[in-house]
């Protein structure tokens, strides 16, 4: 629950609003103040053949993440999607699709997580602003090579537990 209201700073009170329960109420501007968040998407790349995932490194940091990035106001998730794959790597998404979704504390941020497929595993348009390394794995080799402990760890053994359990390739 939000303790002031962002849009003039009064202390919220916590009120009774029909089919909702109890929720953060600013008495000055009269209005029921729902929780305000980013919302990012995170992207397990495939490459053509769905034989081989995308592991990036960014930051100056060594270890490999999924390509990631925020939702733009009036943007749709998929569109985000398709945007950050080609921004970041120079690539173009081809099939997308949507896994899970799970609230990511640190940066008050709502991750979606989607699998695509890209239209070529050239790694030439690397954007270098952006993405320090960027590399192709195995199934395998990207569960062994993938951040430990961390969200895209998560979202990506999901997704393969996914895919083994079901026998298909989504």
């Amino acid at each position: 629950m939000m303790n002031y209201c962002y849009e003039c700073g009064t202390e919220l009170v916590s009120r009774e609003l029909d089919g909702e329960g109890m929720v953060s109420y600013c008495k000055t501007c009269r209005c029921f103040r729902f929780p305000i968040y980013s919302t990012a998407v995170s992207i397990i790349v495939l490459d053509p053949q769905k034989k081989r995932i995308l592991l990036i490194q960014q930051y100056g940091r060594e270890s490999n993440i999924l390509v990631a990035g925020y939702v733009n106001r009036g943007e749709s998730a998929e569109s985000a999607v398709a945007r950050e794959l080609n921004e970041e790597i120079g690539i173009n998404a081809v099939k997308i699709h949507f896994n899970r979704s799970e609230f990511f504390e640190r940066s008050n941020t709502l991750m979606l997580n989607f699998t695509c497929i890209a239209d070529s595993d050239s790694l030439e348009g690397l954007n270098t602003k952006e993405v320090d390394k960027a590399q192709w794995f195995t199934f395998e080799q990207a569960k062994a090579e993938i951040r430990p402990d961390s969200l895209a760890r998560r979202f990506l053994l999901a997704y393969l537990s996914d895919i083994a359990g079901s026998g298909q390739e989504w």
